[in-house]
């Protein structure tokens, strides 16, 4: 830092309004995810979980442009228990340091806590999926955006299993 400092004060930059970590000649962390931002609505539809109602959920840049957050929350349900399913979760998608790839953790009402590697495998798609362990399952949450139709899957995989099993999957538009 305080090499760019010297440096900027020889070229006569002035740093004062700068944003070192997203300046106009970096790359935009977040330009793969854009497709992403908004309210959207969400109806389950599928999955082991065996869980359906509706609810929504919001993507949007916070922190000064520094975490993608997303809020969710599903009201309305019917599950396959006699107790209420109501859920509510936030998903912090971050970068620890310029350059690096993107994570993720998620946490939730029922005190689960995931953390993710995040992936852009294809335009309008984004690919979260927790590290493999011999212990416990390894998570995948998909999100892929076509003709203006949001669809998310939450997929898991136990140790030693090849394919991967959909828990619950929804799908919306944009309010």
């Amino acid at each position: 830092m305080r090499g760019l400092v010297i440096a900027a004060a020889l070229l006569g930059l002035n740093l004062s309004h700068c944003d070192l970590a997203l300046s106009a000649t970096a790359e935009d962390p977040w330009k793969a995810l854009r497709f992403l931002e908004g309210t959207w609505d969400a109806h389950t539809q599928a999955g082991s979980a065996g869980a359906q109602g509706d609810g929504t959920y919001t993507f949007k840049l916070e922190l000064n442009h520094h975490v993608l957050a997303r809020h969710s929350e599903l009201g309305d349900c019917k599950g396959p228990k006699a107790y209420d399913c109501k859920h509510s979760d936030l998903l912090y998608i971050y970068q620890e340091a310029h350059g690096r790839p993107l994570s993720a953790i998620y946490l939730d009402n029922e005190g689960h806590v995931i953390h993710y590697a995040v992936s852009n495998p294809e335009a309008m798609t984004v690919l979260l999926v927790s590290e493999a362990s011999a212990s416990g399952p390894q998570f995948q949450l998909i999100y892929e955006l076509k003709d203006g139709v949001m669809t998310g899957k939450f997929q898991i995989r136990m140790p030693g299993q090849a394919d991967w099993k959909s828990y619950l999957e929804w799908s919306g538009a944009k309010h």
